[in-house]
C-alpha cells in the first residue's frame, strides 16, 4: 500500500502543477493547454527541468533558473496540498471509484478556493467541471430519482437566499458550485458539507476580523470547499454518529 500511496502522490503533484497553470490563467481569460508556461518576469520559455513538481522550486532554490527572479511559494504548496490530498482521499475514503472521483473533485476546488479567495468569483467553467463531474458519478452509481434532490436540496435554498437578499447574501457561483456538488456527494453529504462550509466560513472569518480587520464580505468558496471534503472524508460516518443518537 506504500508504493501505492506514493504513486498517487507523484501523481497529485504532477496535477497540482497544472492546477496552478489553471489558477494563474483563468482569471485572465489565458487558455490553459496550448499556450507554454514561462517566467512572469522574464518571459522566457520554461523546459521540462523547470517545470518538475516541487523539486524544480527545491533544487532552484525558489528563483527562474534565468532571470533569477523570486518564484511565488504557491506553486510547490499547490502541488504539495494536491498530492496530500489526494493520499488522504484514498486513505479515508477506501473505494476506488469514489476515490478517484473525489480526488478529481478536490482538484477542481483548490482551483475554485485560490481564485475565489483572490478574486471573489468562482470561475464558471471550474463549476462545469464540477457538474460534468457530477454526471459521470450519477451514472456509475445508477441514476437514482433522487438526482433532483441532490442537485436542488442545497442550491435552491441558496437560490432562494439569494432572491430575497437581491445577490447580498450569496453569489451565484456558490449556489451552481453546491449544485453541482449535490450530484457528486448526494443530497445527504451535501448537507454536511454546507452545514462545515457555513461553520467554517462563520468562526474563521470573525478571527480574520478580529485579528486581521478583514471585510465583512468574504469570499464562501474556500469555505464550502472544506466543508465538502470534510463531508466527503468523513460524512458518512458524522451522519451514522447523528441518527445512531436519534435511536
Amino acid at each position: 500500500m506504500m508504493i501505492t500511496y506514493i504513486l498517487i502522490f507523484l501523481y497529485g503533484i504532477s496535477i497540482g502543477s497544472f492546477l496552478n497553470v489553471c489558477i494563474y490563467r483563468i482569471p485572465r481569460r489565458e487558455n490553459i493547454v496550448i499556450s507554454r508556461s514561462h517566467c512572469r518576469k522574464c518571459n522566457t520559455t520554461l523546459k521540462a527541468r523547470d517545470l518538475v513538481p516541487v523539486f524544480s522550486y527545491l533544487f532552484l532554490g525558489g528563483k527562474c533558473r534565468y532571470c533569477k527572479e523570486r518564484v511565488s511559494i504557491q506553486y510547490p504548496l499547490v502541488e504539495l496540498l494536491n498530492g496530500s490530498l489526494w493520499v488522504l482521499t484514498f486513505f479515508l475514503v477506501g473505494d476506488p471509484i469514489k476515490s478517484i472521483i473525489y480526488c478529481l473533485m478536490i482538484s477542481g476546488l483548490l482551483v475554485l478556493s485560490v481564485i475565489d479567495w483572490r478574486t471573489f468569483e468562482i470561475p464558471f467553467g471550474i463549476n462545469v467541471y464540477l457538474f460534468v463531474l457530477g454526471i459521470i458519478r450519477e451514472v456509475v452509481e445508477g441514476i437514482s430519482i433522487s438526482i433532483l434532490l441532490d442537485f436542488l436540496l442545497v442550491s435552491g435554498f441558496l437560490l432562494f437566499l439569494f432572491l430575497i437578499t437581491r445577490g447580498r447574501g450569496i453569489g451565484g457561483g456558490d449556489i451552481k458550485l453546491m449544485a453541482a456538488v449535490g450530484l457528486i456527494l448526494g443530497w445527504k453529504l451535501t448537507l454536511v458539507a454546507f452545514f462545515f462550509g457555513c461553520l467554517y466560513g462563520s468562526v474563521i472569518h470573525i478571527i480574520r476580523m478580529k485579528v486581521s480587520k478583514a471585510e465583512h464580505v468574504l469570499a464562501m468558496g474556500p469555505y464550502l470547499s472544506a466543508g465538502i471534503i470534510t463531508a466527503a472524508w468523513f460524512g458518512t460516518k458524522i451522519l451514522e454518529w447523528y441518527t445512531a443518537g436519534w435511536n
